[in-house]
Order: structure tokens, then C-alpha cells, then sequence
């Protein structure tokens, strides 16, 4: 049947996913939030991942849009994503939880910032944070709506951790013959894969609006995704393979990284050392093993991302890097031997200062690097010209004797800048040094952007630090371009402070309309 008064479709097609499993009574809040969208063109799949039957929800909103897929085996998330996106033929795609909602603005946003705003093929907009306290009969009531998440596109974040919310993302369907099908052996962190693999290929453009809501129960979590990560050993396992992740080549927006392992044998050292490189590695990379055959054949390990090659027993650590590099495919490069300690951004540190320096000749030696365990990164055609030049040298004299400058990174290279000092002003709030935490979030403001989220930071900090007028400033600044339930009742209490009442009263039913959801009812 024809959905009455169904409006003209305009823009290119979009795909809507929700998956869902045991939610009955929030599957019809979460639909209703997209055929409710400005936006038209839409195609919406619903997946059935076995359960409670929801045929009665879907037909009740008799929209020809609606393409239901009723499976009553449960396949967990990854494989009922790969099952619609099969199927799925929109120019655009994103996502919905089953127990979560978009504003009715949410489709329409994202859609115009991929065609109009930006070059990028991944758009992400930011959401509220819904904590509900759930009621005996399943209804949610509301207690407070927090943007908890609201961060600029950063490369190197991502490849360590998700910031770009499933609900909140759309992404050009074609991406998906780039980045291959989710890994149906995850069964957390389904989101940071496709993100991860994503940024590959594409930069993402932050959309700095709320767009919709996601579902946080206060108290024990009903929610599958949290349960699991109780289970540290299979959490890790998700992350692990997760991180180690290696779509098809090409990839237009990374670049490779090769690390030449080099010991002379295969002993219980080289184990531990190459078994600490596959947890802490959180950039891409290949580990090149040039081992004698007779070590080959014990060489019995699940670690992706190896590529051996026989070399002869007799060879130096020299030659032996020298074998490994004539395979080499990243444009970087990293030398390191057996024994080396192995940390969390033990790599990192260095590769960022390496890709923020773009300088023919130049390399870093890693952090822990010493005379006797000594490591190396850089660009790949130069260690092949050093090498070349230089072949019965060592891998650091033939660099030297090359002109290769081999330094260490400086403190303002390293990656996480930003989170490094907001943590530090973190800890000043701890210590109630509201004015410290004050001055580094506008720093923040200054040099890393995620304004909106550091401008309200630091009025909050003005506020507690008793500085009013900087604090109204900042709150203000940050309600006329994206107001929050946070950010006005702050600039609600500043204005209380300061005696002028009626403008307290305005920003304190601004958000209680948004508390509330005057359009919106969750079930």
C-alpha cells in the first residue's frame, strides 16, 4: 500500500540499517524516528537477529520504504550488517540501533554535508548521551541528555580508538567494496571496525549538530555491547583483531608501515618480543621476519601480518635487514631487533613525528632506543639508498655514512597532544585548580579545536573558578551555534549569578524542552 501523503523523493537514495534483537518495545520508537525523517529518499531495512517477533511493529507503519528481513536465527550484528548491506542500493548508508533515534533532521543533515560541505565520503554528526532509568514494565524515563562525544575527525585517534558514534555516521555505500564486509567473528566493537577501516580511505567531516539519541540505561546495562566487554581475554581478542585489520590495497589516505624484526634466532626473546608488537601496534603494519629455514619451520604463531623469508643461517643482523627489505611495502620503514622493549606507542611516537615531517634523509630512533638495542623508523627509500650505498656497514653506520639525520622526536611531535592536556586539566579540576584547568582548556580552544566541547570545558572551569564574565562569554558563544542541556543550565546558572533573572529562566526552559523531547517519547 501507498504510504498517505508520502512526499516527494528528493537526493540521492539512502540506505537505513537497524538491526534488532529482543526490542520489541523500543524497535517502534527507533523506526518511527526514520520514516519520520525530512529527508525522503530513503530505503530503511529492518533485520529480524531471531528473538521476539517484530512483524506487527514494522506492518503498523505501513511505508513502502520499510524492507523487513525476518530471521529467526540469531547471527549477531556483523552478519546482519553484511546480510542488508547486500541488498542495499542507496548512494549513502548509516545506521540506527534498534533502541536508540534520530532527530527527524538527522538524513537530511549528513546527506547535504557529503553533497555541498565537503569532498570527504564519511560525515558524522554528534548525539545526545540519553541516560534512562528503566522501569519494571521496560518504559524508559529520562534523567538527563549529555553530549558526551563531540570530536573532530583525527587519523590517528581512530586507528587507536572509535570517536565517530555508529548512530551518528553515514558513509558512501561504495566505500564498502574498498573496506570488504564486517568481520562476522567480532561480536563488540562492531563500529571502531568500520570506522577504522573507513579512515583508509577517506577523511571524515564532523557535523557539529545533534542530530538524534542514543540509549544509556542507568544502573545494570541491558545492552549486549556492554555485557561482553566484561569478558576482558574476548575483548581483547575483538580489539586485537580489530587493530590488525588490513583492507585491500590501495589506500589513499595511509600509509604503509614495514617493521624488519631482526634476531638471529627464533627463541623464547624473539617470541616475546614479536608477541608484544602485535598487542601494542596500533598503526598499520607488516612485521618482515627473515629467519634461516630451519627457524621458519618452528615458527608456529597466530599472529597476522607476518611475511617471512628464508635467509642464510650464517647471515649478519645487517644482511639480514637487507634481505627483509628487498620485500619491503611500506613507505616506512622500522628496524628493530630482538629484545627491544615493546610499549603502548612504542612505534607511534616517532611514525607521527615521521608523517608530520615530511623531510627527504630524516628518521627517528625510537624512544627506547640504545646502543645496544638500537631502532629505527624512516622512509623506506632511504634506508634503501643507505643500504645500497653502504652494504657491509651496519643499518645505523650506513645511515650515518648516507647523511641520513637519525634523531629522536621532541615532546610537541608525539600523537595525543590534545588528549595528553586535556587530561592534565582533568586532574587540575580534581585538585579543585579550577583556574589552571580554565587556562588549559582555552589552549585547547586555541591549538586543537573540538571548540564547542573545550569552549564549554572552559566556561564550566570560569564558572567554578569564580571568573563570571569569562565563563557567560564562553557559554554563550557555544548556545548560539550548538546548545546543550549542559550548556544551558550553565549559562542558566551564570545568569543567576549575575541577577538577571529573566534570562536564567529562558536558558532553564530551553533545556527542559530538550529534556523532555517535547517531539520525541521514548517507550
Amino acid at each position: 500500500m501507498v504510504l498517505e501523503n508520502f512526499r516527494a523523493k528528493t537526493g540521492p537514495l539512502v540506505s537505513v540499517l537497524i538491526p534488532t534483537y529482543n526490542r520489541r518495545m523500543y524497535l517502534r520508537t527507533a523506526l518511527a524516528s526514520v520514516v519520520g525523517q525530512d529527508y525522503n529518499n530513503l530505503e530503511i531495512f529492518v533485520i529480524r537477529d531471531g528473538g521476539e517477533e517484530v512483524s506487527d511493529v514494522i506492518g503498523s507503519f505501513n511505508d513502502p520504504r520499510i524492507i523487513f528481513i525476518n530471521r529467526k536465527e540469531n547471527h549477531g550484528i556483523p552478519f546482519t550488517l553484511n546480510e542488508a548491506l547486500a541488498r542495499a542500493h542507496g548512494k549513502y548508508v548509516c545506521y540506527l540501533g534498534d533502541d536508540d533515534l534520530y532527530y527527524s533532521h538527522h538524513v537530511g543533515t549528513l546527506v547535504n554535508a557529503l553533497e555541498n560541505e565537503t569532498d570527504c565520503q564519511v560525515a558524522y554528526s554528534d548525539l545526545y548521551r540519553t541516560y534512562c532509568r528503566t522501569e519494571p514494565d521496560g518504559r524508559r524515563e529520562v534523567l538527563s541528555k549529555v553530549v558526551e562525544v563531540s570530536r573532530d575527525f583525527d587519523r590517528f585517534v581512530m586507528l587507536y580508538f572509535n570517536h565517530a558514534l555508529h548512530v551518528s555516521l553515514m558513509h558512501r555505500r561504495d566505500l564498502l567494496e574498498k573496506i570488504g564486509p564486517h568481520n562476522e567473528k567480532l561480536n563488540v566493537l562492531i563500529d571502531w571496525e568500520l570506522t577504522r577501516k573507513l579512515c583508509f580511505f577517506s577523511d571524515f567531516y564532523h557535523v557539529h549538530e545533534i542530530t538524534g539519541e542514543y540509549y544509556s540505561p542507568v544502573g545494570q546495562s541491558d545492552r549486549v555491547s556492554v555485557r561482553r566487554r566484561k569478558d576482558e581475554n574476548e575483548y581483547l581478542r575483538n580489539v586485537m583483531a580489530i587493530r590488525t585489520t588490513r583492507p585491500a590495497k590501495p589506500w589513499s589516505k595511509i600509509k604503509d608501515v614495514s617493521i624488519i624484526f631482526v634476531t638471529k634466532q627464533l627463541d623464547q626473546q624473539a617470541g616475546r618480543t614479536l608477541a608484544s608488537i602485535w598487542r601494542h601496534t596500533f598503526y598499520p603494519y607488516e612485521v618482515y621476519l627473515p629467519l634461516s629455514q630451519t627457524d621458519l619451520g618452528k615458527l608456529d604463531t597466530d599472529m597476522p601480518s607476518i611475511v617471512t623469508l628464508s635467509v642464510d643461517p650464517s647471515a649478519s643482523e645487517a644482511g639480514r635487514a637487507t634481505a627483509a627489505l628487498a620485500k619491503c611495502e611500506g613507505e616506512y620503514t622500522a628496524v628493530v631487533p630482538s629484545g627491544f622493549p615493546i610499549r603502548e606507542f612504542w612505534l607511534e611516537d616517532s611514525l607521527c613525528a615521521l608523517i608530520k615531517n615530511p623531510v627527504d634523509g630524516e628518521g627517528f630512533e625510537l624512544e627506547d632506543s640504545t646502543d645496544k638495542l638500537w631502532a629505527v623508523i624512516l622512509r623506506t627509500d632511504d634506508l634503501r639508498h643507505s643500504r645500497e650505498r653502504f652494504a657491509s656497514m651496519s643499518v645505523r653506520e650506513s645511515l650515518i655514512a648516507d647523511g641520513v639525520a637519525i634523531r629522536r622526536v621532541l615532546p610537541d611531535e608525539i600523537p595525543f597532544q590534545f588528549d595528553q592536556l586535556l587530561c592534565q586539566a582533568q586532574l587540575a579540576e580534581k585538585d579543585g585548580n579550577w583556574s589552571r584547568a580554565a587556562q588549559i582548556y582555552q589552549h585547547l580552544v586555541e591549538r586543537y579545536g573540538n571548540k564547542l566541547w573545550m569552549k564549554y570545558q572552559a566556561a564550566e572551569a570560569f564558572f567554578r573558578a569564580g571568573e563570571l564574565g569569562k565563563a557567560v562569554g564562553l557559554a554563550r558563544q557555544v548556545n548560539e551555534k550548538r546548545p546543550t542541556v549542559d550548556t544551558l543550565l550553565l549559562e542558566a546558572k551564570l545568569h543567576k549569578e549575575k541577577k538577571d533573572f529573566n534570562l536564567a529562566i529562558v536558558r532553564l526552559e530551553e533545556a527542559e524542552q530538550i529534556l523532555e523531547g517535547r517531539e520525541l517519547v521514548w517507550t
